[in-house]
């Protein structure tokens, strides 16, 4: 079994071609295969310097390795296509020479006025074959005096060419209806067409499982496989991926702006955002494939050992993730504390929080199991390192309270944990029961004010366990700027 991901560097990973790599890995993993990464750096129109970086980075994150390949090596390189353009250039004119493609001089004026026209009379766009028919030897005579040309291949005119695609069945279609396409381009690199047939042959490719976009292709490679005299791999075309509300296919090309979550599709987004890669991991094998109708959650070494193309289905996959956020959230809280605070550190310090080890496990019971990103844990427990903390003075106002009730509990409450010792969670929340129950409140309105006063949050980690966290200094500190808000609410409520 060898398999293959083969990426262009035209962009950066996004959730369809992490998918499509963790299927081809966890497919070579299953049957003891190889799994190549191969990048087709031909289209040098639109190619980004950052892409392939982003991409083996991200891959790495996820935890896909690759047998050959970029940094890896192998027998079957160079992984590169730019570095194998003479291959194809070598293997385009055998085509021509055996009488499958021909030189084609047409100009681009010439296709767009071709294009416009079928256009005009509702025709199926495609190339006319019109250099089908020239002289093949004075053709080559133009091509070798240095006149612009491409190469095409030369479909049938007749007859039917059929897949066997291993997810969908059996699909044909019509050679006559395909057109005549570009193998070679005018400045001698490869089309995607003749350098994926090649490539895979010569690097003894078993299986393709690719996007269903590229279903189309199929009968162009499998005529140019007829007239090479090679066997074909096995085809599985993969899913189509949807956006949330299941109406639309995922867009690559949304980055700009990533939320709404529709528009979130690039996996260093997941990374920045705190989703963990074993998270997503299980998340995106479960976009087209499943065991049976019940398991959701699976570690690496259980896909691997169960996935295989039979339970891979053909309808196309919705992207939910809200099933993606409490499935980050589950694997968060299976973390040891000392791994989880290896992977939220990052985090707080990009953030400019510098905290130790020591704080941070503290802080982790209070935390881990309340939140699903990694990122909001910040959000939660930024207030613990802030300088200072700005309340909405409207939120210091207990539940049905007024701003002199809700001081004179304030003040009550900073006068015990003044004194209280030790600074701890378990007697400052005694004490303060008791309080609230002297005042005649609910231990929730005294503990809404508490919980503002000294976090700036209506919802926070545990109360008690924050406070001690935070040190009875800088919780007086900010009980006293509370108390001055609620002060000055109270006079304006009492008038002139």
């Amino acid at each position: 079994m060898r398999v293959r991901y083969a990426p262009s560097p035209t962009g950066l990973l996004h959730l369809g071609g992490a998918r499509t790599a963790l299927f081809n890995w966890l497919f070579a993993r299953h049957h003891g295969g190889a799994f190549i990464l191969r990048v087709e750096d031909t289209d040098r129109k639109r190619y980004r310097p950052d892409a392939l970086t982003d991409t083996m980075s991200m891959l790495r994150w996820l935890g896909i390795d690759w047998d050959e390949g970029p940094e890896v090596g192998g027998p079957y390189g160079p992984y590169f296509q730019l570095q194998r353009a003479e291959i194809y250039r070598n293997y385009a004119q055998q085509l021509v020479d055996q009488g499958d493609a021909y030189y084609c001089f047409c100009s681009i004026e010439r296709l767009a006025a071709l294009r416009a026209e079928q256009e005009r009379r509702h025709l199926p766009p495609g190339y006319d074959r019109h250099c089908r028919g020239l002289n093949p030897a004075q053709a080559a005579a133009r091509a070798r005096r240095g006149e612009s040309c491409v190469i095409r291949f030369k479909m049938p005119l007749e007859g039917q060419t059929t897949l066997h695609d291993l997810i969908r069945g059996d699909i044909t279609w019509e050679n006559r209806l395909q057109e005549d396409f570009v193998i070679l381009k005018s400045d001698g690199l490869p089309t995607y067409h003749l350098a994926n047939v090649v490539d895979d042959t010569l690097m003894r490719i078993s299986h393709i499982m690719r996007a269903d976009e590229w279903i189309p292709s199929a009968p162009k490679h499998l005529q140019m496989y007829r007239a090479f005299g090679w066997k074909p791999p096995l085809y599985a075309h993969l899913p189509i991926l949807l956006n949330p509300s299941g109406t639309g296919k995922m867009s690559k090309r949304k980055q700009a702006e990533r939320k709404p979550w529709d528009e979130a599709t690039l996996v260093r987004d997941f990374k920045e955002d705190g989703y963990l890669p074993e998270a997503l991991v299980n998340f995106l094998a479960l976009l087209g494939w499943a065991w049976d109708d019940r398991t959701e959650l699976f570690t690496v070494d259980e896909l691997i050992a169960k996935f295989d193309l039979d339970r891979v289905k053909p309808s196309p996959a919705a992207l939910n993730y809200d099933k993606l956020e409490w499935m980050n959230g589950v694997y968060i809280r299976q973390l040891s504390s000392e791994d989880f605070v290896r992977r939220v550190r990052p985090f707080f310090e990009q953030a400019g929080y510098q905290v130790s080890d020591t704080v941070l496990l503290q802080l982790t019971p209070l935390i881990q199991g309340r939140i699903k990103t990694l990122r909001e844990a910040v959000e939660k427990a930024s207030f613990l390192f802030a300088e200072q903390i700005k309340p909405d003075p409207a939120q210091l106002i207990g539940k049905d309270m007024t701003p002199q009730d809700s001081l004179t509990a304030l003040e009550q409450a900073r006068a015990i944990l003044a004194v209280i010792e030790p600074f701890e969670a378990e007697p400052m929340e005694t004490a303060l029961r008791a309080l609230a129950e002297r005042l005649g409140l609910q231990a929730g309105q005294l503990f809404g004010i508490l919980r503002v006063a000294v976090t700036g949050q209506t919802v926070a980690p545990p109360l008690f366990g924050m406070l001690a966290l935070l040190g009875r200094e800088k919780t007086l500190a900010r009980l006293d700027q509370a108390a001055l808000h609620l002060a000055q609410l109270a006079e304006a409520e009492a008038g002139p």
